[in-house]
């Protein structure tokens, strides 16, 4: 109130210029507004806290999406000012299966930058473009010799950090196909996640949020990585072997390859929407991904831009043998008031073909609308 009064009272009209590119300002982000006012001056200034801990995750063509995608949704859940920065000469990235992300920034914009972790994604040709790229390498081995945290996960601990000389006397791990390739430049082990110092290293897709949510531990303590691992509901014993069990069992049958259809909308979770989309490509179904809205690109939940391949609108004119949607609070309250999606939904269900939901959509989208009634 006093800051408001002194306002009143010495301005009868404010103007604010930011001083920043707004357009940059998630940059910033988690960040704190200051505000300065007196008798002849009023300015909001955007500045980090010193404790934010600032992650680069470089991403190129061909980088496998879903550990790229869940690196940056854990350590962003963590409180991490997290840049991806794509070291193609453009933001869009064209990941593994298809799957369309655009970067925050170009990483030839920000080689100077510095950085409390840097940590590389798999996937190919996606990880021999990060090994191959001078400038990112640069950045690595200056952040190794400043004691600074540096990982990888799949193929990259073998092609770019151990190509780059960084595990010399160091034990790593790596996805299996390259573990004779690391063994020629580390000790090889079989661990998911595998700590040496100041590198960190992983398997491969399947080991990805185990591997972001240690490395939210290595910067940020163990009592965030706790507080970050409880909403993801990880498996407590993730190596175990696990059951599925399917009640009212159904005939799932479809012609040639399956037709799926991926719905995503801004506020969309990321990590959810990008898994199905990946492993169901993996298993050769054909995965058409469809926004919301007018625009192919979604801001999902975590600030992840991905693009779709369609719009609701197109993909609506097709039938499909399974429609699949991921989570998201924000994802799932525009699916439920999605006339059109619910429309699809409802015959999915007439037809007795499959549909299926995680996270938040089962409660928001299906639910209210009838679709979890179990049919006579």
């Amino acid at each position: 109130m006093a800051s408001s009064s002194l306002c009143h009272r010495y301005f009868n009209k404010i103007t604010v210029t930011p001083f920043f590119n707004t357009k940059k300002l998630h940059h910033y982000s988690p960040r704190r507004i200051s505000l300065r006012v007196n008798r002849r001056s009023f300015s909001i200034s955007a500045t980090m806290s010193s404790s934010t801990k600032k992650v680069l995750i470089p991403v190129a063509h061909g980088t496998e999406p879903f550990e790229a995608v869940v690196m940056i949704d854990v350590l962003r859940r963590g409180g991490a000012d997290v840049t991806v920065a794509s070291v193609e000469n453009q933001v869009g990235v064209d990941a593994c299966h298809g799957i369309k992300m655009v970067a925050d920034t170009l990483l030839s914009d920000i080689t100077d930058s510095v950085f409390d972790l840097i940590m590389l994604p798999g996937g190919l040709p996606g990880g021999e473009t990060l090994k191959n790229c001078k400038p990112l390498e640069k950045m690595v081995k200056k952040q190794d010799t400043d004691g600074r945290l540096n990982a990888a996960i799949c193929c990259a601990p073998a092609l770019a950090f151990g190509t780059w000389g960084l595990l010399e006397g160091k034990k790593a791990t790596c996805y299996p196909v390259f573990m004779e390739k690391l063994a020629a430049c580390a000790t090889a082990v079989e661990s998911r996640v595998e700590i040496d110092g100041k590198i960190v290293t992983s398997r491969g897709p399947g080991t990805t949020m185990e591997f972001s949510v240690t490395l939210v531990e290595q910067l940020l303590g163990k009592e965030k990585a706790v507080e970050v691992s409880g909403p993801l509901v990880m498996r407590p014993n993730p190596g175990d072997e696990y059951t599925i069990t399917e009640l009212n069992q159904v005939s799932w049958s479809f012609e040639g390859t399956p037709q799926i259809l991926v719905p995503i909308a801004d506020g969309s979770e990321e990590m959810e929407a990008v898994a199905i989309i990946d492993v169901l490509k993996r298993a050769k179904a054909n995965v058409v991904v469809a926004a919301l809205g007018n625009s192919l690109e979604v801001v999902a939940s975590r600030k992840v831009k991905l693009v779709a391949d369609v719009l609701l609108d197109e993909a609506e004119k097709n039938s499909y043998d399974l429609i699949v949607l991921p989570g998201g609070l924000g994802g799932a309250e525009a699916f439920a008031s999605s006339e059109k999606l619910v429309n699809m939904l409802k015959k999915q269900a007439e037809s007795n073909k499959p549909y299926g939901a995680i996270c938040a959509s089962p409660a928001l989208v299906f639910e209210p609308h009838g679709l979890l009634k179990v049919r006579e």
